[in-house]
């Protein structure tokens, strides 16, 4: 009888056992990898030591959505496609333009940000008003970057054309004089304008070749679907919006 009872309990503890692995699955952790400094669409939060902006709060909604843990590595962007193109990080985002180079190496999420390049100048400077006016000079933009290949075909060796490593770098530049004017993706560039450079910078001309972010994938992942899924219905729900005018102060344009 002991015997017996022994063997039952034994049976009910396992059956148990397997539901309660079942119930607690664990949810998958994704490597994902960006930029530290992209402001404001990512950036360290110095009283929390914890990355925040736009891109945080759009990837952290998506991975709830689509299932997966974000396991946050920061790096150079610079350095982020070749880490999503060899396999240590198997997502990123870091305001990466959609290009069909990059396409051939990685894979995108469907856009979710439409941006473009714009030129900044010092408050006092009147002389530039567009791409044309930086002949001549000198330009900062940042390595690895769309802004990057846009100076180099458009003005070539007719302007001193100088990538640095962060935007940081750059900025202090323009307000050091060391450089005429930075060229870079136009949300940032405004961003700076409106807190840092304030009354010591302008923004000035058009907005130069429309581009699109999308988030970055290892080629073949997985994830690509149920995170455009994840867009979609954020978009249709609202709550792309809400993060939206969090980060920008207005919805984004239906245009």
């Amino acid at each position: 009888m002991k015997h017996l009872f022994t063997t039952s309990a034994i049976a009910t503890a396992i059956t148990l056992g397997l539901g309660s692995t079942t119930a607690f699955a664990q949810t998958p952790s994704v490597n994902v990898a960006t930029d530290p400094s992209f402001v404001p669409f990512e950036m360290l939060d110095p009283e929390t030591g914890e990355m925040i902006g736009f891109d945080m709060d759009i990837i952290n909604e998506v991975a709830k959505r689509a299932g997966f843990e974000v396991n946050l590595t920061t790096m150079e962007f610079a350095g982020i496609i070749p880490a999503v193109q060899t396999g240590s990080q198997e997502i990123a985002i870091a305001g990466t333009t959609i290009t069909e180079e990059r396409a051939q190496i990685v894979d995108f999420s469907d856009p979710y940000y439409d941006s473009g390049l714009q030129i900044i100048v010092r408050a006092d400077n009147d002389d530039i008003e567009s791409i044309e006016d930086l002949a001549g000079l000198s330009v900062a933009t940042r390595i690895g970057s769309t802004s990057y290949d846009f100076l180099q075909e458009e003005l070539g060796d007719d302007a001193d054309i100088t990538p640095y490593p962060a935007m940081s770098d750059m900025y202090m530049a323009l307000l050091g004089r060391n450089v005429d004017a930075v060229f870079y993706d136009a949300p940032n560039v405004s961003y700076f304008a409106q807190t840092r450079g304030e009354g010591r910078t302008k923004v000035v001309g058009p907005l130069y070749e429309g581009q699109q972010y999308g988030i970055v994938f290892h080629k073949g992942s997985q994830w690509v679907e149920p995170t455009n899924e994840a867009l979609a219905a954020m978009r249709e729900d609202g709550t792309y919006d809400e993060i939206y005018e969090k980060w920008f102060g207005e919805a984004p344009s239906e245009e």
